[in-house]
């Protein structure tokens, strides 16, 4: 019996914040090779302009134009003052998902879909949410197991370093290694339940440089991309997130070998002295996969 092709993968390298009250920005980047959009109506909408934001949000889903770019809504915290009309938004504008800040528990991802769900969004849209307190930390295997649950639909984590550093203390003038460790806490659970991880900002877009050291770091820790807060920067994280070409050799012998009718029913084979378990398969699967999306795109 032949194996059932795994879903295609969306490679999330780049994600983008977005004002939501930011009209320019939000024509502008139908044309931008990014993966994914972050509408926000949280940290970068004042309380005066939430409203309006949302207007302008609506009317640029409702345009379309957005080609196979992942366009992501950030609400703001759906239990709070400007919740419930994110949530009608999300409902009537349709993004390709929904991003809830502040969770901190499991339960807290259970109520935000309850809440999306009391407000019309279908149980289809995928669930993301940010991980940016020390209890969500502390917490974040809880929070993505989460994914299990009938109904829930979380596909995503996305860390929120800079509120992780104000709420902990925590100071990042010499570099994030005071955040490595909870870095691969959010990471090591993400895989535990199957979900993508992405990686925070980086607040000097002007440093290019210091820009791609956290991306290469990040991608070290086994993010699977960075969120941005420039144009500029999509270009190298594109880059720096994408398989290599190095990897997608690797990957292509490793899904050659196993399909060698030798080794149809081999668990473990042995390629260029390295043993290979068949769950390094399904990697190099995935990472072929992503990069075949890549090259369709051309970027």
């Amino acid at each position: 019996m032949s194996r059932e092709s795994p879903p295609r993968p969306r490679p999330r390298r780049s994600m983008l914040y977005l004002p939501g009250a930011n009209a320019r920005a939000l024509e502008k980047a139908r044309t931008l090779d990014v993966d994914c959009l972050i509408f926000d109506l949280e940290d970068s909408v004042a309380p005066e302009a939430k409203a309006a934001a949302r207007e302008g949000i609506a009317a640029a889903l409702s345009s379309g134009g957005y080609g196979s770019r992942e366009v992501i809504l950030r609400t703001n915290a759906l239990d709070g003052t400007w919740g419930p009309d994110d949530a009608r938004l999300a409902a009537t504008a349709g993004p390709d998902g929904v991003l809830v800040p502040k969770v901190a528990s499991r339960d807290d991802v259970i109520a935000a879909r309850e809440r999306l769900s009391e407000a019309g969004v279908p149980q289809t849209t995928p669930l993301w949410v940010m991980i940016e307190t020390p209890r969500a930390i502390l917490d974040c295997l809880a929070i993505a197991e989460t994914a299990k649950v009938p109904g829930v639909g979380l596909v995503g984590l996305v860390l929120g370093t800079n509120d992780l550093a104000k709420e902990t203390g925590v100071r990042l003038d010499e570099g994030r290694a005071p955040l490595h460790a909870w870095l691969s806490m959010a990471v090591a659970a993400a895989r535990a339940a199957g979900l993508v991880v992405i990686d925070g900002v980086y607040n000097d877009f002007r440093d290019e440089a210091g820009f791609r050291q956290e991306c290469r770091e990040g991608r070290r820790l086994g993010m699977d991309g960075k969120t941005l807060i420039h144009p500029g920067q999509i270009a190298p994280a594109n880059e720096i997130f994408a398989p290599s070409q190095e990897e997608i050799a690797w990957a292509e012998l490793v899904v050659s070998t196993f399909a060698k009718p030798e080794n149809a029913d081999k668990g473990v084979v042995a390629i260029e002295g390295r043993m290979v378990e068949r769950l390094h398969l399904e990697m190099a699967e995935r990472t072929l996969a992503i990069a075949r999306v890549i090259a369709e795109r051309g970027v």
